[in-house]
């Protein structure tokens, strides 16, 4: 909750709902201060009392939805800001007519109110068009429609600034309805009927239905009770009842789903992390670090370290293409496919040629990975490897400037089941460190959307030239962190690091 609260948009939503709940209050303050005002009020407290009790329920109503996660959470919540919204709009409607006596600000207020309600009406239609899971062509009119719709109705209220057309407000700032006021009530009608049909023909349980039918029917018994006063405020507090019922019903049983979803989430996390190296092999001669950063619960990355025999060390680092849940699975089957014929084949050519023709096989979703692969000969420390598509690692020899082992050998692994890949060798010596990492440590991104890049990378490589390997992780994930600032991560980041001791 803390990270929602840090978002600009959610602190300013809940910072609104807050301040419109006081001015309403310090409004209806100003009322109780002046008697004369009082005895002309007659209903109009009752209205007072619902628009400072809604907006502090609206506060309330916003906080709550702050703790919520799933699709329609942000419709919801500019559904509540609206209704806040409309709460204070009302107060200061009634305190320009009844204390100001002005004839324009009450226009404006009126008009502001009206408005209100069509988008309100717009935003209802999203918060339930993805939290209930509307299907059918009926759905594909009204995502059309609606807003088409919507904008016509606010042009013919626009048409009330030069012309009386549907209402008028007198010398006395009183609101007077016309002949024509009618017509207001299309943009209503028409999306009252469609949204009804889709909630009644959706596949959603009778209490999710009934709760988000209650934001349609409750306003318009309140309007019929009321003999269709403009104005009145109980219009806005049927509306906040069906808010309140629709976060207690659907918003619960959405979280229940979500928080069942986090709970498996959660154990393939498990599983994934159980399949990674616990404890990277070493030795006397090397050392290896690695480190994996997933931007969602599961990801697409993987390394792998273990010994082939006594004498050769198989070095792994991989990205499946995708994210989430079908690149964890994919991993899962190119973890396993590349180690079990890494345990057979002499050399990375034949592992990676063998591996590719198996994950080519019932791949129908398409789906690919690219993957570097070394084994270590470290008795004689020449280090033979393969890159099918993957970034290039970094080589830091001692006393040398950063340099990428700049061969690619093939296309990625899963494209082509006929693809053969080619090899090549280098010579590592005592103070030598290899970095292999994923495309998300340079393509990670700031706020501007700049890459966080080679250079950068290398520049961090260069001044920790002389730190152990797993301090270099750190320094990079520091200063991607730096780099990135409030921008989140979309990529997963992987790094394994081999150090030659000296």
């Amino acid at each position: 909750m803390l990270d929602k609260i840090r978002s600009k948009g959610v602190l300013l939503g809940f910072c609104f709902t807050l301040l419109s709940a006081m001015i309403s209050f310090v409004f209806s303050w100003v009322f109780f201060l002046n008697e004369d005002i009082i005895a002309n009020m007659g209903e109009f407290l009752y209205d007072c009392g619902i628009d400072v009790t809604g907006a502090f329920v609206c506060a309330a109503l916003y906080y709550g939805s702050m703790r919520q996660e799933g699709k329609g959470t942000k419709a919801f919540s500019a559904l509540i800001v609206l209704v806040s919204a409309g709460f204070l709009v009302n107060a200061i409607m009634h305190f320009s007519a009844l204390v100001l006596d002005n004839q324009t600000l009450s226009f404006m207020f009126i008009m502001l109110s009206k408005l209100l309600d069509l988008v309100m009406i717009y935003f209802f239609y999203l918060y339930i068009r993805t939290s209930l899971g509307f299907k059918g062509k009926l759905v594909e009119w009204a995502d059309k429609g609606i807003p088409i719709l919507m904008a016509l109705q606010m042009l013919v209220l626009l048409t009330n600034v030069l012309f009386p057309v549907t209402f008028s407000v007198d010398d006395n700032a009183i609101y007077h309805a016309t002949d024509l006021n009618p017509i207001e009530d299309i943009y209503l009608i028409v999306a009252s009927v469609i949204l009804t049909i889709l909630v009644v023909k959706c596949e959603r349980p009778r209490s999710q239905k009934i709760a988000a039918l209650m934001f349609i029917f409750l306003p318009i018994i309140s309007f019929a009770m009321t003999y269709g006063e403009f104005g009145n405020a109980s219009n806005y507090g049927m509306i906040l009842i069906s808010l309140v019922v629709m976060y207690c019903i659907i918003f619960n049983y959405n979280n229940a789903k979500l928080l069942s979803t986090q709970s498996e989430l959660n154990t393939a996390t498990e599983i994934q992390v159980g399949m990674l190296p616990s404890h990277p092999p070493s030795g006397e001669s090397f050392e290896l670090h690695a480190s994996m950063n997933t931007a969602k619960e599961v990801g697409g990355d993987f390394y792998d370290c273990f010994m082939i025999d006594q004498d050769r060390l198989c070095i792994v680092i991989a990205d499946v293409s995708g994210k989430g849940m079908p690149a964890a699975l994919f991993m899962m089957r190119a973890t396993t496919v590349i180690k079990d014929h890494a345990l057979i084949r002499d050399s990375t050519s034949e592992i990676l040629t063998a591996a590719n023709a198996r994950l080519c096989e019932n791949n129908d979703e398409g789906m690919f990975v690219t993957a570097w692969i070394g084994i270590l000969n470290i008795r004689t420390m020449t280090l033979q490897y393969t890159n099918a598509g993957h970034n290039y690692p970094v080589l830091l020899r001692k006393g040398k400037p950063c340099e990428p082992l700049a061969t690619v050998h093939g296309l990625f692994l899963a494209g082509l089941d006929f693809t053969e890949y080619q090899q090549s060798e280098i010579e590592l010596e005592p103070g030598d460190r290899l970095l292999l990492y994923t495309d998300g440590v340079t393509e990670a991104h700031d706020q501007e959307n700049n890459q966080y890049g080679e250079e950068r990378l290398n520049g961090v490589l260069e001044s920790t030239r002389d730190s152990s390997g797993d301090l270099v992780l750190e320094r990079i994930l520091e200063d991607i962190k730096a780099f990135s600032r409030t921008a989140p991560q979309f990529d997963d980041i992987t790094m394994v690091v081999l150090t030659i001791n000296a």
